[in-house]
């Protein structure tokens, strides 16, 4: 007989690439009525072209229960890490271009 315990649990798989990840530095958040778009880029110095790695199509709803979560993981991350400081600069929503490191040469 079925366990009714486990008539609502959710079994989520991960494959091996999706495991290792993919690293981004920059996310650009767009939105129309019905969806909010997150593009993934990863910025490298010295070039001035990025591409996006990786697209996350979200509805409103969605959206707002991430941003809930990622809210939560940062209090419980800065309760133990200590808190996460972010550079004012001109726009603090954007990564420094020249990411700390020297200027680069040709």
């Amino acid at each position: 007989m079925e366990d009714p315990k486990n008539k609502n649990q959710l079994t989520i798989e991960l494959s091996e690439e999706v495991a290792q990840g993919t690293y981004s530095n920059l996310a650009i958040i767009t939105h129309s009525t019905s969806e909010f778009v997150l593009d993934f880029v990863r910025v490298m110095p010295g070039i001035p072209k990025a591409n996006v790695k990786s697209r996350i199509i979200l509805t409103p709803e969605h959206a707002k229960r991430l941003l809930m979560a990622l809210e939560e993981n940062v209090k419980k991350f800065e309760k133990a890490q200590g808190t996460i400081n972010v550079p004012g600069g001109a726009n603090p929503m954007m990564p420094p271009m020249t990411f700390g490191g020297p200027t680069a040469e040709a």
